[in-house]
């Protein structure tokens, strides 16, 4: 139930970034039950390629405690991970990411690629739970590639 409760927190960044007109992700992070960080997607708005809804979120919750390291955080993202962000993952020493909808395209849990069990990589011991609401999740995504199309606006 709790982690239900988290994803629709970051549901609902998910939802600010749409009405930015960016890619609807969004993304918290949890300290002991507390939000203690909060991002989405905004590439478009910041000029920024790193700007993912998680990084957003991890930088947010690092310049609170004042350390990139967030070992006893997790991070709850509407949208499987990238492995740009799973590498931001891995120095943050996160200990649990809940992702709600899968990523064919580019996703880093197993979807195109599963960063999360070569052991060769450092700083991932992170539990991972995927899935969430994951309908809820893919639905916005979904809705919001096809309201594009239907305008025929780029992506």
């Amino acid at each position: 139930m709790q982690d239900d409760f988290f994803m629709r927190e970051a549901i609902s960044m998910a939802l600010s970034a749409e009405c930015l007109g960016e890619v609807p992700v969004g993304a918290v992070v949890v300290h002991k039950g507390v939000i203690v960080g909060r991002g989405f997607n905004s590439p478009i708005g910041d000029s920024d390629p790193t700007a993912h809804a998680e990084i957003v979120a991890l930088r947010d919750a690092a310049r609170r405690f004042g350390n990139y390291r967030l070992p006893e955080c997790e991070l709850f993202v509407t949208l499987e991970p990238c492995v740009m962000c799973t590498g931001a993952i891995f120095h943050s020493r996160i200990s649990k990411i809940v992702y709600g909808a899968r990523d064919p395209k580019s996703g880093a849990h197993g979807s195109v690629i599963d960063l999360f069990a070569v052991d060769r990589l450092n700083h991932h011991a992170a539990s991972i739970v995927g899935g969430v609401l994951a309908e809820e999740c893919a639905r916005l995504l979904s809705d919001f590639f096809a309201t594009k199309r239907l305008r025929r606006e780029p992506f």
